[in-house]
């Protein structure tokens, strides 16, 4: 697993398309699987931002932030547009991060106010997917992948 800068250098287009679609709205939103012992994934809408060649997010006190910091396992996609259908997913473990130097400059990017109740947590990229599609009616998509160890992964999302 990598961060986002390595993932970035490995693998330009992908990561570019991911940035363009995680902030088509002009800001970082995504959607958040993570898992718990053998109960099935749960699902969060959540924000994100790559800051400082990082993917992040804060986390409130929640189930989300219970499973990352348990069990760190995770899975994050686009939210779905039917003008611009082509969508992106990331595949890692999710770490809190604690040093005050980057929480700090996390929180001068964020969209909105975060204070101590918030937790920062970074996302490293084991793989990623992307599949993209000119229009609605194109279908299947375009799928393009990578993965951290250099294994051939599946062309299906």
């Amino acid at each position: 697993m990598v961060r986002w800068a390595a993932f970035e250098t490995a693998a330009p287009h992908l990561a570019a398309a991911g940035r363009r679609l995680l902030d088509r709205d002009g800001i970082g939103q995504a959607l958040l699987a993570t898992v718990r012992g053998e109960d099935p994934p749960r699902i969060h809408p959540i924000y994100v931002a790559i800051v400082g060649g990082r993917l992040v997010a804060f986390l409130l006190a929640s189930a989300k932030r219970v499973d990352l910091e348990r069990d760190g396992r995770y899975a994050l996609h686009t939210h779905q547009d039917p003008t611009a259908p082509s969508e992106f997913t990331v595949r890692g473990r999710a770490t809190p991060v604690r040093d005050e130097a980057d929480l700090a400059a996390a929180a001068a990017v964020w969209s909105f106010e975060v204070d101590g109740s918030y937790a920062l947590f970074e996302f490293s990229v084991e793989s990623a997917v992307l599949g993209e599609r000119s229009d609605a009616d194109e279908w299947p998509p375009r799928y393009s992948t990578w993965s951290a160890g250099g294994a051939p992964r599946p062309t299906s999302a």
